[in-house]
């Protein structure tokens, strides 16, 4: 009888096969490994303040830029994303390249920050953290590397301290958020925030993280895990795969207010680029961002839409604007093979033609 499916048992069996002992070598492999570790570049803390801390990072050789450069993440995640291991890592790559690293680590919410709003955020920790890194350096202005809400925040502060940034680069960074393709954006426009954030507090971790993840649900719920059993057998991969794992459940609650006002002035009222921004008492027009602007956004973006990234050109006033785009998504542009050969060297020469 023929078969119809053509399918090949001794094919089929073999493959049966693979899969037990992948699966085997696999739990062996799991027993040992631990758990994995990230961060691993060595710093020192040059400034604390409640639960934020400014590293400052130390590579293999003396930095050889003239104007550090302050990275700022989303309050999401930890920033931990830019140097997750010593292959995968834009803090090392830029270090190597000889920048003067910082790092913002905003540090983990609890129930007395329930209160903090983004002028708490923007125009109190960011803006203290700045002046101490400009006070160490003694300069006027400093460099500004935005990466995602926190490539946001950089714009808004850059339009609000204008005189405190000397270049700014952002990273995937949303600046329209009401683009036809941002699925965040659809699935927050009819949220009650304020019911939201009145029974919840802060917002917690462990809810942000599922939602994200139910932005790709078979991809990143399902299909990843099956994936898994493919490199169960090769423990450098294992680790990998966990290390990744861990940075992505290593999550910080979220600011209540911080959170209602961000939900409700960016994604549902698109007032960043519509001009009636307020940070606190003070206006953010982006048409006050005059200074270089380097912005390097990612083709596969699940997050942060190449359109909703591009959209800054036409609202910055800097007449120094290029944009960079990288092949591969929201995670890829830190971690990729093709990451660590192209985003730290491009930020780097671009800072050094304009004499940083």
């Amino acid at each position: 009888m023929q078969n119809p499916l053509h399918l090949d048992p001794q094919q089929a069996f073999n493959e049966v096969a693979t899969f037990q002992r992948k699966l085997a070598a696999g739990l062996q492999n799991l027993r040992g490994l631990g758990e994995q570790e990230y961060a691993n570049t060595p710093r020192e803390a040059v400034y604390n303040e409640d639960k934020l801390t400014v590293w400052h990072m130390k590579g293999s050789n003396k930095p050889t830029a003239r104007v550090p450069i302050v990275i700022v993440y989303a309050l999401v995640n930890t920033v931990w994303m830019t140097d997750l291991q010593e292959d995968r890592s834009l803090v090392r790559n830029l270090l190597e390249q000889g920048e003067d690293v910082y790092l913002i680590d905003w540090g983990y919410p609890d129930g007395a920050d329930r209160w903090l709003t983004l002028d708490d955020y923007l125009n109190g920790y960011l803006d203290r953290a700045v002046d101490a890194v400009r006070k160490r350096h003694g300069l006027d202005a400093i460099n500004l590397l935005g990466i995602c809400q926190g490539g946001t925040f950089s714009l808004c502060y850059t339009a609000m301290h204008p005189e405190k940034v000397k270049n700014l680069v952002t990273m995937v960074t949303p600046v329209d958020f009401r683009t036809p393709d941002n699925m965040l954006s659809h699935w927050v426009q009819s949220m009650d925030v304020d019911l939201f954030v009145d029974t919840l507090g802060n917002v917690p971790a462990e809810l942000m993280n599922w939602v994200y993840l139910m932005l790709k649900p078979l991809r990143l719920n399902q299909q990843k895990y099956v994936s898994m059993v493919e490199i169960l057998d090769n423990p450098a991969e294992l680790k990998n795969f966990l290390r990744m794992e861990r940075w992505i459940f290593d999550s910080p609650d979220q600011a209540g207010e911080a959170f209602r006002e961000f939900i409700k002035a960016f994604f549902q009222q698109n007032k960043l680029i519509k001009g009636d921004l307020q940070i606190g008492r003070q206006p953010v027009d982006l048409g006050m961002v005059t200074q270089p602007v380097l912005n390097i956004y990612a083709t596969q973006d699940h997050l942060v839409p190449p359109d909703a990234s591009r959209a800054l050109q036409r609202h910055v006033g800097t007449t120094d604007y290029t944009e960079i785009a990288f092949k591969g998504g929201h995670i890829g542009i830190y971690v990729s093979g093709r990451a660590q050969r192209e985003v730290a060297p491009s930020i780097h020469q671009w800072l050094r033609q304009r004499g940083a």
